[in-house]
């Protein structure tokens, strides 16, 4: 979904290409979004791509410049800083791409989590409530509640 100007969404939940979107959501210039949710009073920077089949839950902040893959569901009240990448496919290979035979790894934030500007999470992790991702970690594993994790790879401070 690409827009000429920021999009607030005040009325009932409505479906835009395919993207179901919560009330009070704001939407920045030249954002992609196709096949996803996004609930209540949530806030998507300019530049962030979310895919089809991720749910983003109420009162997020999705910073620029950010991907959201096929596989990642983000819970309510979660901050995503800037250039913030997700991934859903740890082991890629084009013969898999082209055959649709490759394995979604899924990714879970829980409520209260924040992710700094430009970590990498890989799929298959899951990131517990009010977990705090350093700016530029890569996280390989999963996060326990309230753990600080900082590094390449991720390591608990």
């Amino acid at each position: 979904m690409e827009n000429k100007e920021n999009l607030n969404i005040n009325e009932p939940k409505k479906n835009v290409n395919n993207v179901t979107v919560g009330q009070n959501v704001k939407i920045y210039d030249f954002v992609n979004l196709y096949g996803c949710e996004i609930d209540d009073e949530t806030q998507i920077g300019t530049f962030v791509e979310i895919q089809r089949g991720a749910k983003i839950g109420k009162r997020c902040h999705i910073q620029s410049h950010t991907f959201i893959c096929e596989g990642v569901t983000i819970e309510d009240d979660v901050f995503i800083g800037h250039g913030v990448m997700f991934i859903n496919d740890n082991h890629p290979d084009m013969e898999k791409t082209l055959n649709k035979t490759w394995t979604l790894s899924p990714v879970l934030v829980k409520k209260g989590a924040s992710i700094g500007s430009g970590a990498i999470i890989m799929g298959g992790v899951t990131i517990g409530e009010k977990a705090v991702i350093g700016a530029g970690a890569v996280v390989t594993k999963d996060v326990p509640m309230g753990a600080t994790v900082v590094g390449v790879p991720a390591r608990l401070k």
